[in-house]
């Protein structure tokens, strides 16, 4: 059985949150846990971890460590973020989730590949229809929209459109990826909203127009009324997609915050792009978090945190 005296973190690049979250965990456990980066010697079947609770940083690059912490998981470690769920998420899943709980987003679509996959012929998209309906998916969305991946993270691949024609061309370039096409929302403000535990918000200025290393530099100032709704809808969206550790960005357009992207499991954490306040509030609150997961472990059970939408399904309760 996994101890409840470690904590963990794996982690790729990263070189400034990883070892801050481990002091300042080991600082704020006081001796009762001990926090360490952790470290792979071997992976056998049904073996359980010497760790309480492991913060994944990594394993959506690196599919050996996915498969280690489901493994870990299965064993009693509680996992953050819950390995099977990021197994199973995607951006459009949660475009169409946010529909259902009373969170605004962008009119989106999704986009067959524009190429077949590989090791499929035209036999296996019998049950596509040819033409697809495009002028209805133009006329839904509008121009200018985005195309984007409906899975994955970081500004790649995606594109601003200005009409149709432009999307014609700009698909061929898509090659196998299963593209999303979404309504342009024109902001007025723009937010990035970190996400703790199901309960700890920290709501951020952001300016994606800007250069990468000057994004946290933007000078938007949310009513109390906007701060209260964007913290509700991030609340919202996290509990019911059941992450621990989750940025939410918000674009506000009259007045109303869209929810942009929300699939972001091990977001930049970095301390030269989010700055020094935002550096030092997620390290504190990852920190927080993980030792109260440490101090609910119990051994042998499944620790790991299940969203609303998969604790609905299970009751047979709707959303």
């Amino acid at each position: 059985m996994a101890t409840n005296k470690k904590i963990g973190i794996l982690f790729g690049k990263e070189n400034t949150f990883p070892q801050a979250f481990v002091d300042k965990t080991n600082e704020l456990a006081d001796g009762k846990f001990k926090a360490e980066a952790v470290l792979i010697d071997k992976v056998v079947q049904g073996a359980a971890t010497e760790y309480a609770v492991i913060i994944d940083r990594i394993s959506q690059d690196v599919p050996f460590y996915r498969s280690y912490l489901k493994n870990a998981a299965l064993n009693g470690t509680a996992v953050i973020n819950n390995p099977f769920w990021w197994s199973a998420d995607e951006k459009f899943f949660n475009n169409c989730l946010a529909t259902k709980i009373g969170v605004e987003v962008p009119k989106t679509v999704l986009l067959p590949s524009y190429e077949l996959p590989d090791d499929t012929s035209g036999e296996s998209f019998r049950n596509l229809k040819y033409p697809l309906d495009w002028s209805g998916m133009f006329e839904y969305i509008g121009f200018p929209a985005y195309m984007k991946p409906f899975a994955g993270g970081g500004w790649k691949s995606v594109y601003r459109l200005e009409n149709q024609d432009d999307f014609m061309d700009k698909h061929k370039e898509t090659n196998q990826l299963v593209m999303l096409l979404q309504e342009e929302i024109v902001f007025e403000e723009y937010y990035r909203c970190y996400c703790i535990g199901g309960k700890y918000v920290k709501i951020m200025p952001y300016e994606p127009r800007n250069p990468h290393h000057l994004r946290y530099a933007a000078d938007f100032k949310p009513s109390e009324e906007l701060y209260k709704r964007m913290e509700s809808d991030v609340l919202k969206l996290n509990q019911y997609l059941g992450y621990d550790f989750n940025t939410v960005e918000l674009a506000v357009r009259n007045g109303v915050p869209y929810a942009i992207d929300f699939c972001n499991p091990a977001p930049d954490a970095d301390r030269a792009s989010v700055g020094e306040e935002n550096f030092a509030w997620v390290v504190e609150h990852a920190a927080k978090f993980a030792i109260e997961k440490a101090e609910s472990f119990v051994a042998g059970k499944d620790n790991l945190t299940w969203g609303k939408y998969i604790q609905s399904s299970v009751t047979k309760k709707s959303l």
